[in-house]
Order: structure tokens, then C-alpha cells, then sequence
């Protein structure tokens, strides 16, 4: 902190040289250097790890842990075949969990490089567009209106400079900034006039700034450190949680349940004979001379203790595998995947996901909070008429607007485009020259400048809303007359605003007042006692494809709320040519006193917001997320960060300014309401996608699991081996590792999508025993009609759980009946198919002879069939009763 005070108080040629700096900025090869040293411009930089750290992270799942524990016991106990059975199956899954994450991660990393930020720095003695995370210490950046600051640095030149520092400091009001500090050295280091923070936002003006600190050295970074790119949990995210909390308490009492049954049940004969063999032990060695019969009994007391460890061993391992088989360990894997093929599909839509788990909630946006400007309308704004408050044209109107946007230096609004580029204005603005400004913001709605003429005369000129200019007029021209604003005249003037208002045009207030005290410092309070001089009236049409954007976002479900800047008035015509039916219109000024409570039942009724602040827009939207709604915000100005921050899912343009760029989750390359939709359906199959996933966990692979619990507690032997059961998962899983690219039903999409635990418990609940009754079923057909062996009764099982729980997706993947209405995707079928084929043919393989497995008979694959079949025919009759009485939303 000290350093930076005494670099700050430093002139500014000997600043530059303690950076080893210059007005010439930072060589190439000098600023690749230092980013060696001072790191990547970022607060919290994700190290990218060694791929090999990073396969190794991999292995901290609780879940590896226990296998590889289990497969060490197994080696340490001379199950050398089963322990290298377990390895492998462990170290495959592994590495296909890397590689599909690593991809998914390199997929979101190009994406998100395609709508990079960027700052223009001088380097090499030329200005050149620089990426935020590239710029260090000494380097020489310019600022306008619209800028992100990129670190903390220090103003060198500065031109009715203005940032909005609230991300550090809280203040909401612009701060000017300034070459030489004005009286900031006694108090804190952000009251500094001479130096801009990383995080802040530039109003108006520009400026030249050397940067100082870069990343975690900022003054932001000193205290959001640990809070960069950590946002809040999603609505998805909980799901997952509390569906995981769901699955790991069934598995775990269901392992506990098996291991200690198997144990008590199955060790009860070998306990008892160990116990007689003791007495008989105990016996002999009492009776006198007894002691020579004792060496003969060691090794049955010895092969008893053996066996006895050997059935707590297995019945651990059966548990573990068992856990195994429950949880859903492939679902981070299938979520990756989801999303990274959501956002590259995204992204040839023009839209372009900045963080992959936004999606979901892109997808579950059920409201979607919007300005008109841009978004319903075309945003080429055309300056149609220049006008006094009777509706006559007015040159001196025309003139003293353009004065105003030419000389303010705040970031333009397509309204100042359009007065700048008007074609019959012949203004040259050498004649005249500024003084200074008051920089527009939300509060006043206002922009003032002051400028000399070439007779010396100074002038005050003021543009903005036409209510906000009315307030600080008193006095009105007219034919050249300067009259007082009487109560009359001034509803003249509002009478002509609301005319011109209700035909759809934008109208902007002009006024002006003459200066005798000259000065060279201007504030809000010298905005006073103007003479209102007329109206510079615009044009900005709807959109073509507007109309079609508003019907798809109500057939896709979503509630589309206007909120806006502009009056009333204008905001009702257009939503009259785009055949938008107002629910109702609340004003800015309604909402200043409005309790929380009572605007969390207004913004259910209405659906348009008219003259409202930045601030107001976070309440509406907050307001509707506490009432349960999954909220989306369209914004591209400077005044729209927060609200993109507070919504669900912030949504931005690619033309916006940076700040808005920096807060928003997603981007559109095209400010069009169809790319959006479709963006949104893209959210929702991505929503459907996974869920397939986790109802395939919770019906048919739940209970096949349950199944092997239930027949170890009263078969002789386990119904499958440990090894068999991680093969079975394995194999299941790779069958299942395609539902990424399966196709959605068009039905599914068509409304947003909540996470539903009891949905899913019921799902589970009805769907998990069907299995389980054709699981037992074909233990009764392996033990009575095939007398089957231990290893054949295995073989039969495994075959017969592994082909009806990865046929089953067939059905579960749609809500459709019959399921063949809705077609599969050509790679999940493949692998399905794939997987079943391989579950045939392995007992006949010598795969099958390491793994336990035994050929069995021709008649086994007949009744095989006809057992598939009937199940995935009652699994249709009780998936359509059920999806009448339930549903997903």
C-alpha cells in the first residue's frame, strides 16, 4: 500500500520510469516477460494442472478409493486374479472419466475464448487490442465510455473522465478521475482522483492509464479473491445434490443391510462348527494323555478360521461391488458431456456460452426480463423530426442537440448516432468550444454540456427525458420569445410528448440557458431555471422478426416482462404492432415506496415496467426469483451489469459494452429473439438428456441391485461374484455414455423443466421392482429348470440383468408410447446394442473363463428372449400409466 502512495504522488515521468515504463508503452517481448513473472491479469486463475495431476485427481473419489482398498485386500489375501480384475476395471473407468471431462473442459475454454474481453493497449508504440488476462504491470491502456478497467492503475491523461467504482467502494454515483489528484492522499487508496480500479466501469469521458497492479495485487483482488468464478449453486446444481444425498443414503444402508445379513446368515454353520471343533480341542487337551490327539485337529480348527475370513472378505467385496452397481459414478461424466455438446450446439446457433453451467438454467428460464430497445426493436435509430413544443421545426432545436452529442463524452446511445448522423444538419463544431459537462446517469436521465461560442457567449445545454428536462425548466421559447412556464404552458409542452409518444416515436427533451459566471467546474446543481427550447423526435421501428420472437418465447413456455427506460406510452404502442397483450403497466414511480412483499404479487400481474432505474430492474427481477421463478435478463448497456448479475441467467449481446459482456452467462452473436429461443430449447435437452440418466439409475439399475441383495440372503453362494457385478457396471455404463447425443422429443422441450425429487422417488419406487420381480423370476428358472451350478447361475444372471437394464432405455428415454414412436440417437443405439451383444457372447470367450462365467445351454438364450421381452412390454404398460398421473414439471 505504501509503495503504490508513493508511486501515485510520483510526477508522472518519474512514475513511468520507476515501472521501467513509457509513454511509449511496453515492448512485446518485455510484456511477455513480465507476464511470466507477475502471472496471468486474473483475480483467481484456475492452474491448469498436468494432465497427469489431473488423471490423478480422478482417483479421490470416494467410491475408487473403496475399490482400489477392496483390490489390495484381495492381492494381500492371494486373490491375485480377482485383485487385477478390480485394477483394471477401475483404472478404464477412470480414464474414460478424464478424457470425456478433458474434452468437455477444451470445448468450454474455445468457447469461451471466442467472446474474450479485450482492452487497447500501447505496444511496441502502437495501439493494439489486448486480452484482459494478458495485460501486467506498466503497460499503457486506453479507456472510453462502455470499458471495463482492467487493473488497478494510474490516470496519466484524462478527459472528463467518470467511473462507476461501486464494485469496490459501494457508491452507486460516478467518481471523476483526473490526471493530478485532487485530495485523496489523507483518506483511503479508493478516494485517490488519479487512480482507476480493476472491476470498475467507465461512465464517460476517456482516459489514458498505467497499469500498477495486475490480478490478486489489485484492490478488488485483495478482497474478492476467494469469490472470482465462484457463483452461486444453481437450481440444477441443488437438484443434483439432493438427488446424490438420495442415492448414497440408499446404497448405503442397503450395503450395511447386505454385508451384515451375509455375514450373520451364511458365517452361522462355519461359526458353529468352529465352535465344536473348540470343545472338541478343549476336550482333549483336558483329558489326561489327550494332548497327542490335538496335532491332528489343527488343520480343520485352522481351515474353519479360513473360511470364516474368506466369507467376510467376500461378503465386503459383494457390499462394495454392490455400492458400486447403486451409485451413479458416471453421472459427473454425463453432466460434462451434456453440457459441452449443449454449448458447442449453442454456439452454431450464434449463441455462446460463457459458463457450462448456466445451461440448465437457460433452459429453465421460465421468465425473461427485457428492454424493448434493440431487442423488439431494430435499434437503427432515425431522427425524423426537430420540433418546438408546438410541433414546428426548429433549426435552433436541431443545432443545440447536436452541440450535446458531440461533445458529451459518455458512451453514445443510438439516439446521439442518430442526431450526429441526421442529413440535413450542416453544423461545424470548430465554431464553438467546450468547457465541460455533466455526465448523464440513471438518476437525473439527463446529459448537459457547456460550450463557448465564436462570440464568446457560453452556453449550458441539456438533453434528455422530456419529464426529467420539464422539472428544471422554468422558462419556455417560442417564435423567438423567451416566456415564462407557466402550469398551462407547461401541459402544452407534456400534451405535445404524449402525442408524439402514443404514435410509437422516442422523443427527447432539449433545453438550454446563457452563462454570465464563468467557470471551468459544472454540476447537477447548475442544471436549473433552463429555457425549455423543443424536441428532437425518432424513429426506431420493430423489429421483422419481433413478432414471430414473442410467440415462440410464449410456445416455448416463457413469460416475457418489458422493462425499460422509456415512457409508458411508447412502450404501449409497440407491444400494440407487435401483438403483445399487456397484463399490465407499473411505473418507476409506483415502485418507490412498494414494499418487497406487495411487488412480489405486482410483478405476477404485470408485464411491463416503464421509466424504471437500474436499481428498480434488480428489485423486479429479485422479486420473481423469490417467487420461485427461474429468471433470465437481456441487457447490453452499462446500467444493465447488475441485473445481468442478479438474474438466473444474465444474457448479453456480442455488440454490448464489456461490462455487460464480463456479467453475463451467455452470449448472443445475434441481438435476435429466435437465436435465443433456440438457445433455450438446446437448455432443455441437455435438462432431458441427463434426467434420462438418472431415471435409468433409479429404476432398472436400482433394481437389479436390489435383486442381487435380496437372493444373497438365502442362496448357498452369491448370485454374482464381486468381479462380475463391477463388469456388469462397466459394461452398462459404456452402454450408457452415449445418452449425450440421444435425441429429445420435441414434446419435452416445449415447456421449461424443474428438478422433481418425488418425481423421481415415485419413478423409482414403481419402475425398480419390475426388474426385480424378472431378477427373481430368472433365479427360479436357473435353479428349477436348469439345476444350475454356481458359476452357470451366475453367467445366467449377468447375461439376463445386463441386457434388460441397457434395453430398458429403449423405453425409459421417452414418455412416448409405444416407445418406438420416438426414435433413438444413432449412437446410443450402437452401444446399447453393442454392450447386450458382448454380454451374449462372453461366457463363450476366454474373458468369461477369468471372470467365472460358464457357457450356457442353447435353451437359456430361448427363454432369455422371451424374459426381455415380456419385461420391457410391462415396463411400456406401467411407464404410460404412470406419466398420466405424473409429470416432470
Amino acid at each position: 500500500m505504501v509503495e503504490t502512495e508513493r508511486l501515485l504522488d510520483l510526477p508522472i515521468d518519474d512514475f513511468l520510469v520507476s515501472l521501467n515504463s513509457s509513454r511509449l508503452g511496453l515492448s512485446s517481448e518485455e510484456a511477455r516477460r513480465r507476464l511470466e513473472i507477475y502471472g496471468y491479469n486474473e483475480v483467481a486463475r484456475r492452474k491448469r494442472r498436468a494432465a497427469v495431476v489431473e488423471f490423478a485427481s480422478h482417483f479421490r473419489n470416494p467410491l475408487v478409493i473403496i475399490l482400489l482398498f477392496a483390490g489390495f485386500i484381495s492381492v494381500f489375501l492371494g486373490e491375485v486374479v480377482n485383485g487385477g480384475i478390480i485394477f483394471s476395471i477401475v483404472m478404464f473407468s477412470v480414464f474414460l472419466d478424464f478424457y470425456q471431462e478433458s474434452k468437455a473442459e477444451k470445448a468450454a475454454e474455445m468457447l469461451r475464448g471466442r467472446v474474450a474481453t479485450t482492452a487497447m493497449v500501447l505496444r511496441d508504440g502502437v495501439r493494439r487490442e489486448v486480452r484482459l488476462s494478458e495485460i501486467v504491470p506498466g503497460d499503457t491502456v486506453f479507456l472510453s465510455a462502455g470499458d471495463i478497467v482492467p487493473a488497478d492503475a494510474r490516470v496519466i491523461e484524462a478527459k472528463d473522465f467518470f467511473v462507476n467504482q461501486s464494485a469496490l467502494t459501494g457508491e452507486s454515483f460516478p467518481v471523476e478521475k483526473t490526471v493530478v489528484d485532487s485530495g485523496g492522499k489523507r483518506g483511503t487508496i479508493t478516494e485517490r482522483g488519479n487512480y482507476v480500479f480493476l472491476g470498475s466501469s467507465v461512465v464517460s469521458g476517456s482516459a489514458t492509464v498505467v497499469v500498477v497492479r495486475t490480478g490478486s495485487l489489485t484492490e478488488y483482488g485483495k478482497i474478492a479473491k476467494r469469490l472470482v468464478e465462484r457463483y452461486p449453486e444453481t437450481e440444477y446444481e441443488r437438484g443434483l445434490r439432493r438427488f446424490g444425498f438420495l442415492i448414497m443414503e440408499a446404497t448405503f444402508f442397503l450395503v450395511l443391510f447386505v454385508f451384515f445379513m451375509n455375514v450373520l446368515l451364511k458365517g452361522q454353520a462355519l461359526q458353529v462348527e468352529q465352535s465344536l471343533l473348540f470343545a472338541v480341542a478343549l476336550a482333549v487337551g483336558l483329558t489326561p494323555g489327550g494332548t497327542g490327539l490335538l496335532p491332528p485337529l489343527l488343520p480343520a480348527i485352522f481351515s474353519v478360521n479360513t473360511a470364516i475370513s474368506g466369507q467376510v472378505l467376500e461378503s465386503l467385496l459383494f457390499a462394495v461391488a454392490l455400492a458400486v452397481g447403486l451409485t451413479p459414478e458416471l453421472l459427473p461424466m454425463i453432466l460434462s458431456l451434456n453440457l459441452s455438446k449443449a454449448a458447442l450446439g449453442m454456439s452454431k446457433r450464434s449463441v455462446i456460452v460463457k459458463r457450462l453451467a448456466a445451461i440448465q438454467n437457460f433452459g429453465s428460464m421460465d421468465v425473461l426480463c427485457t428492454d424493448k430497445t434493440g431487442t423488439l426493436t431494430e435499434n437503427r435509430v432515425t431522427l425524423v423530426f426537430h420540433v418546438d413544443f408546438e410541433g414546428n421545426e426548429d433549426e435552433k432545436v436541431l443545432l443545440y442537440s447536436f452541440l450535446n452529442s458531440y461533445y458529451q463524452t459518455g458512451l453514445r446511445s443510438p439516439l446521439d448516432e442518430a442526431i450526429l448522423k441526421h442529413e440535413n444538419l450542416d453544423v461545424d463544431a470548430r465554431g464553438y468550444r467546450k468547457v465541460d459537462e455533466v455526465p448523464f446517469d440513471f438518476m437525473r436521465r439527463r446529459v448537459s454540456v457547456v460550450v463557448d461560442d465564436v462570440r464568446g457567449e457560453r452556453l449550458f445545454i441539456t438533453k434528455g427525458a422530456p419529464e426529467e428536462i420539464i422539472k428544471v425548466c422554468s422558462y419556455c421559447e417560442f417564435g423567438g420569445r423567451i416566456i415564462d412556464m407557466t402550469d398551462d404552458l407547461k401541459k402544452r409542452v407534456e400534451q405535445k410528448h404524449i402525442e408524439f409518444s402514443s404514435e410509437g416515436f422516442r422523443v427527447l427533451g432539449i433545453s438550454y440557458k446563457g452563462v454570465r459566471e464563468e467557470k471551468r467546474v459544472y454540476s447537477v446543481n447548475d442544471e436549473s431555471e433552463l429555457v425549455f427550447l423543443g424536441y428532437v423526435v425518432f424513429l426506431d421501428p420493430p423489429k421483422e422478426t419481433a413478432k414471430e420472437s414473442l410467440q415462440l418465447l410464449s410456445k416455448a413456455g416463457i413469460d416475457l416482462k418489458i422493462l425499460t427506460g422509456d415512457n409508458e406510452i411508447v412502450t404501449r404502442k409497440l407491444c400494440e404492432q407487435l401483438g403483445f397483450k399487456i397484463k399490465g403497466i407499473v411505473l418507476g414511480s409506483e415502485l418507490l415506496g412498494m414494499p418487497d412483499d406487495a411487488l412480489r404479487v405486482v410483478v405476477e400481474e404485470a408485464n411491463v415496467f416503464a421509466r424504471v432505474t437500474p436499481q428498480q430492474k434488480d428489485r423486479i427481477i429479485n422479486a420473481l426469483k423469490s417467487n420461485g421463478h427461474v429468471v433470465g435478463f437481456l441487457g447490453d448497456g452499462i446500467n444493465d451489469a447488475p441485473s445481468l448479475r442478479m438474474a438466473d441467467v444474465g444474457i448479453s449481446v456480442d455488440n454490448a459494452v464489456d461490462i455487460a459482456k464480463e456479467s453475463a452467462d451467455i452470449i448472443l452473436l445475434r441481438n435476435d429473439l429466435t437465436v435465443l429461443v433456440e438457445g433455450v430449447l438446446e437448455g432443455r435437452k441437455t435438462f432431458g438428456n441427463t434426467m434420462k440418466y438418472i431415471l435409468m439409475g433409479t429404476s432398472s439399475n436400482f433394481g437389479n441391485m436390489f435383486s442381487a441383495a435380496g437372493a444373497s440372503l438365502f442362496l448357498p453362494f452369491l448370485p454374482m461374484a464381486p468381479v462380475q457385478i463391477l463388469l456388469n457396471n462397466l459394461l452398462y455404463d459404456l452402454s450408457e455414455s452415449t445418452i449425450p447425443t440421444d435425441n429429445v422429443d420435441p414434446e419435452y422441450t416445449e415447456k421449461p423443466k424443474r428438478w422433481n425429487i418425488s418425481f423421481i422417488r415415485r419413478f423409482m419406487l414403481l419402475i425398480g421392482p419390475i426388474s426385480s420381480i424378472f431378477d427373481f423370476l430368472t433365479f427360479f428358472i436357473m435353479l428349477f429348470v436348469f439345476a444350475a451350478s454356481e458359476s452357470l447361475f451366475q453367467t445366467g444372471w449377468f447375461i439376463e440383468s445386463l441386457c434388460t437394464q441397457a434395453l430398458v432405455i429403449f423405453i425409459i428415454r421417452t414418455s412416448k408410447t409405444p416407445s418406438f414412436k420416438s426414435k433413438p440417437s444413432k449412437p446410443l443405439l450402437i452401444s446399447t446394442l453393442a454392450v447386450v451383444a458382448l454380454a451374449v457372447i462372453i461366457p463363450f470367450t476366454p474373458l468369461g473363463e477369468l471372470f467365472g462365467f460358464e457357457p450356457p445351454p442353447l435353451l437359456f438364450y430361448i427363454v432369455l428372449v422371451g424374459l426381455i421381452g415380456a419385461y420391457l412390454l410391462l415396463v411400456e404398460a406401467i411407464k404410460k400409466w404412470f406419466y398420466k398421473r405424473y409429470t416432470m414439471a
